[in-house]
């Protein structure tokens, strides 16, 4: 009789992960991987299915009150968190209240921005008065950023909690290093029957040969991101299935358009002119994409088609030459240090090169990066020039895919808009679409927001992509929704 592989004996499954976790407090992190990993541990009241659907999870039901001003939540009963505390109003309360509180500066805080008061009607009843009407709040519940966490563990680990984490989940916490982070199941889970494995390690590999050698070796059962080009050889290995995940993840490249010469908007859409939008999907990405038509992705409630930027050097070049640099500039590109930011960069590089545009290259190791980007307390402060990212908005909606990047009350460290743009249209129009509950009036709102952002060009719009991940044949029932975030509880292996 043969001895049965490790994974096999003990149930137990490794995931490679691009990038390094940076936190395990969902309400404090705004990198996906981070955020998706802590949910082996966290859940919030609602959640999504694969295709974006609100489904329940902590809440039972919910009752809104006829002008979309107060959320009356039924929660579950008889859920305890992995230390034993129950699950109740209070500790619903106690949660919100803590992500609302600007003084304890937690990163997903403006999740709740519409939020005035959270008040506990019983045990197992929540109200949510808003400021406003709202007619997505249950999105923003449904975002990882505000899931719960035990009131027990906040008051014991205060601003060590990111390093304990204590959740409702299906997995509770056993150790994390800077590259491996290890959970088990969790025997207490109300989920009756789940999960079904017996543990889940995540292990961080930015360089994508060595994800997919931890994959074509066994040690581990699904990598994401597959490095693209390696696609066709993992299918021809019966061993291996791939996964493809339409997504709601855009890839763009932030201009500060509060330093020269990115304040110039002829600088900003020559620079969209520059880049072949359909070459940059093959080439980095092996054609697992679509180029950005909208600043948001299609798979977006109330996304508006404006139409993909051509790509035209030779307007590039007459825009720049018009705006004072006939000879092009000098500048730098930061990313997020991985085999793909990395190549995105150098496309990028090649590209605007051909258009008098030097670029030089600066990858930067993630937590590097987040203290250079959000360690910024002004735009005056900000070095940042033009970084390339990703942004996944994780419910669905065009206020999350939109407010974070492009109000002027979303600058760093708040928010994401590192490209520093002020449009007051812009501004008044996403408060517009984020204070209303009527859906004809939102979509008035992110009309214009999308249609004014596009010709304003504060990003080099660049992709919606195709999610690829490559997973062992004998692993079943863990699934990637369209933001990137895995979902644990259901895997087996066989």
């Amino acid at each position: 009789m043969g001895v049965a592989s490790p994974s096999l004996a003990t149930g137990t499954i490794t995931v490679g992960v691009g990038d390094n976790i940076l936190g395990l407090d969902p309400t404090d992190l705004n990198d996906s991987v981070s955020l998706s990993a802590s949910r082996l541990f966290f859940q919030g009241l609602y959640g999504f299915d694969r295709d974006l659907k609100l489904v329940p999870v902590l809440a039972e039901s919910t009752e809104v009150n006829s002008d979309s001003t107060q959320y009356t939540v039924h929660l579950r009963r008889g859920v305890k968190f992995h230390d034993g505390t129950p699950f109740d109003a209070a500790a619903v309360k106690l949660n919100y209240d803590r992500l609302r509180d600007p003084a304890n500066r937690l990163k997903r805080q403006s999740l709740l921005e519409a939020v005035d008061k959270v008040e506990v009607v019983d045990e197992f009843t929540v109200r949510l008065i808003l400021k406003a009407p709202s007619g997505v709040l249950l999105n923003y519940l449904a975002h990882t950023g505000a899931s719960i966490l035990s009131p027990k563990a906040i008051a014991q680990y205060g601003a060590e909690i990111s390093r304990h984490p204590v959740g409702t989940g299906p997995f509770v916490f056993t150790s994390w290093t800077p590259d491996t982070l290890k959970a088990a199941r969790n025997p207490q889970y109300w989920r009756q029957g789940l999960p079904r494995l017996d543990g889940v390690t995540i292990r961080s590999v930015p360089e994508s040969g060595a994800r997919l050698a931890l994959l074509r070796s066994g040690e581990a059962q699904f990598v994401f991101p597959l490095p693209p080009e390696t696609v066709q050889l993992i299918e021809r290995d019966e061993r291996f299935a791939i996964d493809k995940t339409p997504s709601i993840v855009i890839q763009y490249t932030t201009l500060n358009t509060r330093k020269k010469p990115f304040d110039d908007v002829r600088v900003r859409q020559a620079l969209n002119y520059a880049i072949d939008k359909t070459a940059f999907v093959k080439v980095v990405y092996n054609g697992f994409g679509i180029p950005m038509d909208a600043p948001v992705a299609p798979g977006i409630a109330f996304y508006s088609k404006q139409g993909v930027w051509p790509y035209d050097p030779a307007k590039a070049k007459q825009l720049l030459a018009e705006a004072g640099y006939p000879n092009g500039f000098e500048t730098e590109i930061w990313n997020f240090s991985n085999t793909l930011n990395n190549r995105a960069s150098q496309f990028l590089q090649q590209q605007l090169a051909q258009v008098g545009v030097k670029v030089a290259v600066n990858p930067l190791e993630a937590g590097v990066a987040t203290t250079r980007l959000w360690g910024a307390k002004t735009p005056e402060e900000a070095e940042v020039r033009m970084f390339f990212g990703s942004w996944a908005p994780s419910t669905g909606d065009a206020d999350w895919a939109l407010r974070p990047l492009l109000s002027s009350r979303s600058y760093p460290p708040a928010l994401y808009n590192l490209s520093y743009f002020k449009n007051d249209t812009v501004d008044a129009a996403l408060q517009k679409g984020l204070s209303t509950a009527d859906p004809k009036e939102r979509k008035l709102a992110y009309d214009e927001v999308q249609k004014l952002v596009w010709e304003q060009a504060p990003w080099i719009f660049l992709s919606v992509n195709t999610l690829v991940a490559g997973r062992d044949k004998r692993l079943t029932g863990l699934t990637q929704q369209p933001d990137t975030a895995l979902t644990y509880e259901e895997a087996d292996l066989k």
